[in-house]
Formats: structure tokens, sequence, C-alpha cells
């Protein structure tokens, strides 16, 4: 399995049940926005710059069926997104993200982007 990844806060993650709806932003674009390990660190410092309670999801992005779609984004690269909801059992893992010493984020071990 090559997982896929969604970063969340991490009082969001605290309130998923059976199912993660997404974020107030997904919800806006009609689906949930997920990485690849490649398009994690600029996902980050693009769209979660200033944020500290980071949880980075790792995802069987085979559990999730015909409704995870690659679709491009503004500069044309692939990004995968969820048109559904994503269930806690295509879950694999949960980790903190976390900043170094000069702020930069540093990925949960074994996630190399």
């Amino acid at each position: 399995m090559t997982p896929i990844f969604k970063i969340v806060h991490a009082a969001e993650w605290t309130r998923v049940g059976d199912a993660y709806a997404g974020s107030e932003k997904d919800r806006a674009d009609g689906f949930l926005h997920f990485s690849t390990a490649a398009q994690l660190m600029g996902t980050l410092t693009r769209y979660y710059a200033d944020a500290d309670d980071l949880l980075l999801v790792a995802v069987d992005g085979a559990a999730l069926g015909a409704a995870l779609k690659y679709e491009p984004s503004r500069d044309g690269a692939l990004f995968p997104h969820l048109h559904g909801t994503l269930p806690r059992e295509a879950v694999r893992w949960v980790k903190p993200i976390s900043r170094d010493a000069r702020g930069a984020f540093v990925l949960p071990d074994g996630v190399t982007a």
C-alpha cells in the first residue's frame, strides 16, 4: 500500500467518529483534499504555514474505491481528492507533524517527501 495523506488540525480529528467529513475548506470545495508523500511539504508550507497543531493521517487510497480521483490543481499537478467522507477503516495511522528548531515542518518517521 502506498498511502495518501490528509493533514488535519488535532482538535478537528478528535471529533471524528466512524467517518471524517473534511475541513471547512473541504466541505466548501465538495471533496476532501489529500496529498501524496511528494506533495506534503508543499501543501504544508502553502496552506498550513502558521499552524502548530497538525496531524498527518495516512490513508489506504485503494480502500476508498472510485470516490478517490486524481485531479489537476491550478498548476496542473495531480492531487488525490476524495468525493465522499473518509471512512475510519481506511486510515492506517495518525501521527503528529512537528517543527524543528528553525520552525520548519518535520514529517513523522518513515514518511519521506
